[in-house]
């Protein structure tokens, strides 16, 4: 195998050239890793939600043309300047925030909040020079949340990859990378719910579901799912949910539902939806004195939170969560373990896989709200 080590390398990446249209496999060159970059091959990566948005871009500003993706798993290529605990060969996870390890968030033990690398979904380069290390013709691609894993090759910050298990099959633990260590944390870092406690989980997508598994690895005895689709009921069983509650089947508020329901309240509840009302209710409906509340779902940015603080002053908490609180570097390889150890299943979340070149497929399945996670394999 010729060294690409110092070269450009050329390879396939799913474009999206504007808003909404169907993204176009092109031939990008890649450029070599900078100071405290790390160059990977990506061999997996699945589809989540915030690549849609994004793609979509409805609601934020456009940035185009852009390379998606950022749920994933490589190896790395090649490491630039500066970059000790990586080497070519390492297996990874890129991860749409970061960790660099020096700033105040990162040496505090209750933060992951890096103020360098958190995610910032506007900047379409790399922040050493401010460049893409993509382009087409001398023309560059941009960036997404620092992984742009739509590539068979990218360019990340050190500090945005997680070192884990080379036994680790890839294919399975790409989807820690985002969305399912997103809910997961929720519940195991920050609502920690006790052995025979109930909890509530508003939202049984992805996240959700994943949440609900924190819940039944954490041993709830009752997890109540709570979500205006009841196709989503059946599947939700398979993650610990022992029983349902559709909004839209009772006139009065599912806050005063689920409280009946479980003689004055959840001990646990987490919110995966980012609908205000949503959120309202999963705060509403812990129970008093000791109830805790976690908020996971982005709300719109002009949502307002309203409640009486008499809920407060009654001894209910309401706590927000980033990334399930996990630390990319540090604490996600203890996740990957978790799987290897057969603690955490990740095969129930997977259950659509495409090659590279049927991508748009990928788009279509979670437009029609299909399935929950698509694996893309990338060279194929």
């Amino acid at each position: 195998m010729p060294s690409t080590t110092n070269q450009v390398i050329r390879c396939k990446a799913a474009v999206a050239w504007e808003a909404g249209k169907p993204l176009v496999i092109e031939e990008v060159e890649v450029a070599p890793p900078q100071k405290m970059e790390v160059r990977i091959k990506i061999l997996f990566t699945s589809l989540c939600h915030t690549d849609v948005y994004f793609w979509e871009a409805k609601g934020q500003n456009p940035v185009f043309p852009r390379i998606l993706g950022h749920e994933a798993g490589g190896v790395v290529e090649s490491v630039g300047e500066g970059v000790t605990d990586l080497q070519p060969g390492d297996h990874v996870l890129p991860v749409f925030t970061g960790e660099c390890k020096e700033c105040a968030h990162c040496k505090s033990e209750e933060s992951n909040m890096c103020d360098l690398l958190r995610i910032n979904t506007d900047r379409g380069v790399m922040i050493n020079d401010q460049k893409s290390r993509f382009s087409i013709n001398g023309k560059p691609i941009f960036h997404f949340v620092g992984t742009s894993t739509f590539s068979e090759y990218t360019v990340v910050h050190v500090g945005c990859l997680a070192k884990i298990n080379p036994l680790a099959p890839l294919d399975k633990v790409c989807v820690l990378s985002c969305g399912i260590s997103t809910g997961l944390g929720a519940t195991l870092n920050v609502a920690k719910p006790k052995k025979g406690s109930s909890v509530a989980i508003f939202g049984l997508g992805a996240v959700g579901l994943a949440a609900a598994e924190g819940a039944r690895i954490s041993g709830a005895s009752r997890i109540i799912g709570v979500d205006l689709n009841a196709n989503r009921f059946e599947l939700a069983k398979k993650f610990g949910v022992t029983e349902f509650v559709n909004p839209k089947d009772h006139t009065k508020p599912v806050q005063e539902v689920i409280a009946e329901m479980t003689n004055g309240g959840v001990d646990r509840s987490v919110e995966c939806t980012g609908h205000i009302d949503a959120m309202i209710s999963a705060f509403e409906c812990v129970h008093d004195g000791w109830g805790v509340a976690v908020l996971v779902g982005v709300p719109h940015k002009d949502a307002v939170f309203k409640t009486s603080p008499l809920n407060l002053l009654n001894e209910r908490t309401l706590k927000g969560t980033f990334f399930g609180n996990y630390k990319p570097r540090s604490d996600i390889p203890s996740v990957v373990e978790k799987y290897m150890n057969k603690e955490l299943e990740l095969e129930k979340f997977i259950t659509h896989e495409l090659p590279f070149s049927e991508i748009n497929k990928a788009f279509d399945l979670m437009l029609k709200g299909e399935g929950l996670r698509c694996i893309i394999r990338m060279g194929e």
